[in-house]
């Protein structure tokens, strides 16, 4: 569980978004530990868009189907504003298809309605520390739509790749291969401390929100094949 005396500064902001009053006050409920904060509950998705923009959480739970603008098309939104918080969703649509298209649209991670309070708690933990969600095959599956749909980095994104070193492009590489910090270090001869420290360079350098999309980034740009 999380640090009981954790202070405000040191928690990781969540915002809810959910049309069921009743699952935004179950998922509130589950968590509230000393490590995390719920910011603010959204019932649409242009709802969760303003109250992302306003309140700038560290991460948002967010459903799929939802009035007014659905999970998706508010990811995508919050991705143009170039927010820098990371989205997991939460639905009851267990479809490959919706996993892949919510992970190319912005998501973290994608988790079914009925997951055990122990796994959300970690999920949310892992999106805001920059570890990794996805299962191998899941990320798999992402990218291999990426590459076979020929997807490309926009123009700017050349600088943000000029701007990695060689060494976080093989890391970078490898994130998209879906290891963990722990197998990189292996690959790589390098402590899990130094690779860690790598991931939180890329993602910062890249401006995306978490490690799975600094996976998507390096597969639009060609970086995610062994």
């Amino acid at each position: 569980m999380g640090t009981m005396g954790a202070p405000p500064e040191s928690r990781i902001r969540v915002l809810l978004a959910d049309d069921h009053p009743v699952v935004r006050e179950g998922l509130r409920s589950m968590l509230q530990v000393g490590d995390i904060e719920v910011v603010g509950e959204a019932a649409t998705g242009r709802e969760a868009v303003a109250l992302a923009e306003q309140l700038r959480p560290d991460v948002v739970l967010m459903d799929i189907r939802m009035p007014d603008t659905d999970g998706l098309a508010a990811m995508a939104d919050l991705k143009k504003r170039s927010l820098r918080t990371s989205v997991i969703v939460l639905t009851t649509y267990t479809n490959l298809q919706y996993l892949v298209r919510s992970v190319v649209y912005g998501a973290a991670g994608y988790f079914v309605k009925g997951v055990s309070r122990e796994e959300l708690l970690a999920a949310v933990r892992a999106a805001a520390g920059g570890e990794s969600l996805l299962k191998v095959r899941h990320l798999s599956a992402v990218v291999e739509r990426l590459v076979a749909e020929g997807a490309k980095t926009a123009p700017h994104a050349v600088a943000q790749l000029d701007a990695l070193s060689r060494r976080e492009r093989e890391v970078l590489s490898l994130v998209a291969q879906g290891l963990t910090n722990e197998q990189i270090a292996e690959v790589l001869g390098l402590s899990r401390a130094t690779v860690k420290t790598h991931v939180e360079h890329i993602i910062g350098k890249l401006g995306v929100s978490d490690r799975t999309q600094a996976a998507v980034w390096a597969a639009r740009a060609g970086l995610a094949g062994p």
